[in-house]
């Protein structure tokens, strides 16, 4: 539409620049001069469309939407045509929902929804969603539905402990089945935030206090329990070592010993004993020293 207006303005410039001349007025005919040129520049500007990096370019001429599909950068088009522009990159849906659990119980739910479009299905939307807006008409209904029934699966304590990445996945995986056809890849869905009623939060934390409670005292009669053991060992093999011990102690050799005891205590230099006679068990006797 608008090439054929700057058409019909640099058509009009001309005319006004003929009559001009033949009036002789150079002001009015400069003037048109220049409505010619700037009238031109709109029109061929017409023909050239960019895509940004990251999108892809949908072309409808009076209808007819083309099957392929405009690439990132300058392309040539029709200026009679429309050129709707998507992106494939990345996106992100951020949503806040209260929903049942399977006991029916409110959780509060604060997630994301990661997606990216297929570029080869863009002009499939264009022509079979409502104005081409995908996002509101197909993924954010099918998300939010997905999202609380896969939730009303799931047990509220299951979803406050260690449940919160089977639902992520769930969500994904139900999700890609009802949107992948249409050209929408599901990439993650991050659970920012789970809210539990405050009753329900308070005893689940109570009854996981008592569970790390109970694991602790378990772990402290193992280890007594070990230490128990080690200790027994212990006495066995020193009762053991005795045993050996005195079996080997002959009346010779505590004889021995005894005298070989003796024969240090006369070569020590801070000693002073009197050694005379012998005792009972013929080892001498020691009388006294300093």
């Amino acid at each position: 539409m608008l090439f054929i207006i700057a058409l019909i303005a640099a058509v009009a410039a001309f005319v006004v620049r003929i009559g001009a001349k033949k009036r002789l007025n150079k002001s009015e005919a400069s003037f048109a001069l220049a409505g010619i040129v700037v009238a031109l520049i709109i029109a061929f500007s017409q023909l050239v469309t960019i895509i940004p990096a990251g999108h892809t370019g949908v072309v409808d001429f009076l209808g007819n939407v083309s099957d392929n599909t405009l690439s990132p950068g300058v392309n040539l088009v029709n200026p009679m045509a429309k050129v709707v522009k998507y992106s494939f990159k990345t996106q992100e849906i951020k949503e806040n929902m209260t929903i049942p659990s399977k006991e029916g119980l409110p959780i509060q739910l604060e997630l994301s929804l990661l997606f990216r479009l297929d570029p080869a299905k863009a002009n499939e939307i264009y022509k079979t969603v409502e104005e081409g807006d995908y996002l509101n008409v197909i993924l954010v209904p099918q998300f939010r539905s997905v999202t609380r029934g896969v939730t009303a699966k799931f047990e509220a304590q299951a979803l406050y402990t260690e449940a919160r990445e089977r639902l992520a996945n769930e969500i994904v995986t139900e999700l890609q089945k009802l949107v992948g056809p249409r050209g929408i890849t599901i990439e993650r869905v991050p659970l920012r935030q789970i809210v539990l009623p405050a009753g329900l939060t308070r005893s689940i934390e109570e009854k996981m206090q008592a569970d790390q409670e109970s694991q602790r005292m378990a772990f402290i009669l193992l280890k007594e329990k070990q230490e128990a053991e080690r200790k027994l060992i212990e006495a066995k093999g020193i009762s053991d070592y005795n045993n050996v011990v005195n079996a080997s102690l002959t009346e010779r050799i505590l004889k021995q010993k005894g005298i070989d005891a003796t024969l240090n205590l006369a070569n020590s230099s801070n000693s002073k004993v009197i050694v005379i006679g012998s005792g009972k068990d013929g080892l001498p006797l020691i009388l006294g020293g300093n």
